[in-house]
């Protein structure tokens, strides 16, 4: 038996790290737990002592690359002053991340691992709920200021977050009949129909694409 790992604070965040990029490169089912390992530099039973499985490996980078994303999105949406632009920055952002990683390739590899292992299904279902939920947080806060219509914020938020996924699936994939800057133009004249107010792209949309992850 391996002895056991010492410095988890560091090697743990390491090894993570090490995931989101093998697996984004990758793809889950090629990738190996040693793989990671070499990625990370230490060994597989390292690797399996701070995760059991691959599985794990996968619900958790998401997520971490969710957390990142998110933590990011909101500290950007707290410093704009109204909800109708921190609705289009959101939108955006979905759209064009900071980071390449940050796209939609991870939860491809979610989708259809939580479609085929039941196991991970509340795992996709509690990190696919940020999105939504954030949405739902922004049009209730435009309808309190008078910005929005009076529409089911809930719904608005089910209906965005769908397009956002299925467009963004499309241009990861760099399908050539939806560009970053088309999936913004789209996903923007629906929510501007469905809260009643226009909402317009800023100057720097479409330098990039994808998902939080």
């Amino acid at each position: 038996m391996s002895p056991r790992p010492t410095l988890g604070h560091i090697r743990r965040p390491q090894i993570l790290q090490a995931a989101i990029e093998t697996m984004y490169a990758r793809g889950f089912a090629e990738t190996r737990i040693s793989d990671i390992a070499e990625r990370a530099g230490t060994s597989s039973a390292t690797v399996l002592y701070y995760f059991e499985s691959k599985d794990v490996l996968l619900e958790e980078a998401l997520g971490d690359s969710d957390e990142r994303f998110y933590a990011a999105l909101k500290e950007e949406m707290a410093a704009l002053d109204s909800p109708s632009a921190r609705l289009v920055h959101l939108i955006e952002s979905c759209t064009a991340p900071a980071q390449a990683l940050d796209d939609w390739t991870l939860w491809i590899e979610m989708w259809l691992q939580a479609r085929h292992r039941p196991h991970m299904r509340p795992t996709y279902e509690g990190l696919e709920r940020r999105l939504r939920a954030l949405i739902a947080d922004v049009v209730r806060e435009g309808q309190c200021a008078g910005e929005f219509g009076p529409a089911d914020a809930d719904d608005v938020a089910t209906a965005l977050s769908a397009m956002l996924d299925g467009l963004g699936v499309q241009v990861t994939l760099e399908h050539p009949d939806v560009t970053p800057e088309r999936m913004v133009h789209l996903c923007l004249t629906t929510a501007s129909l469905q809260l009643g107010r226009e909402l317009r792209p800023t100057a720097t949309t479409g330098t990039a694409n994808g998902r939080p992850a």
